[in-house]
């Protein structure tokens, strides 16, 4: 049986998925051009780790599709001198294609059993720049803010303001913001005690536990 050929499906990746989708910053693609996502997907998924969708890696979490990961990348403009916190990191693949990107980056994952995988697959792959977090994704690292940058890893029903506010003055957030019929890729921009929005485009990712919009009581 031929070996998986992982260079080839890489290629086919940045062909097919990311530049039809207007991901063209060539950072963005020499980072997921290197990257090998096999390495953070459960074995039995190594042959699909380029496929166009959403994997799983572990019960209710998920390995986001490399065009929307990607365009998100793209739309909230990461440059090298930037700080950026990766929100439910999961095994690391967003963390290790961020180091290739920022200066610094915090990741925070609520998974022990990911964070582990997460340390294991990121010192595999050299990236020091990356401090890992056990805590609550939607909690942030607020001993670590300001950031430049904010990348929320799946859907949320929405975004804490305790989360918004680890910003520093013009610092972009970016995630998929759950809609009633598909999420909406959505950037906060922090000008000041301003916050700005946009939608940038169309988004059906699984959701990221731990952003359910709060109950309300009605009496």
């Amino acid at each position: 049986m031929m070996a998986f050929d992982t260079a080839a499906a890489r290629r086919r990746m940045v062909d097919s998925q990311l530049r039809p989708n207007r991901v063209l910053d060539p950072r963005i693609v020499a980072a997921m051009l290197e990257i090998p996502r096999e390495a953070f997907v459960p074995p039995h998924l190594a042959d699909v780790a380029y496929a166009d969708e959403d994997l799983p890696v572990a019960p209710g979490r998920y390995l986001m599709e490399p065009m929307v990961f990607g365009r998100m990348l793209q739309e909230v403009g990461i440059g090298p001198s930037d700080r950026v916190l990766d929100v439910g990191c999961g095994p690391g693949y967003s963390s290790a294609v961020l180091s290739r990107l920022a200066a610094r980056v915090v990741a925070v994952e609520s998974s022990p059993e990911l964070l582990a995988q997460a340390r294991g697959n990121l010192i595999r792959l050299g990236a020091a720049s990356v401090t890992l977090i056990n805590g609550q994704a939607a909690a942030g690292a607020p001993e670590h803010a300001p950031f430049d940058i904010i990348i929320v890893g799946g859907s949320v029903e929405h975004i804490p303001d305790a989360l918004q506010s680890q910003l520093g003055d013009g610092g972009r957030l970016v995630a998929v913001v759950q809609g009633r019929a598909i999420g909406k890729a959505t950037i906060i921009e922090r000008h000041g005690s301003a916050f700005g929005t946009r939608q940038v485009f169309d988004a059906a990712t699984p959701a990221l536990p731990g952003f359910e919009r709060p109950k309300r009581f009605v009496f």
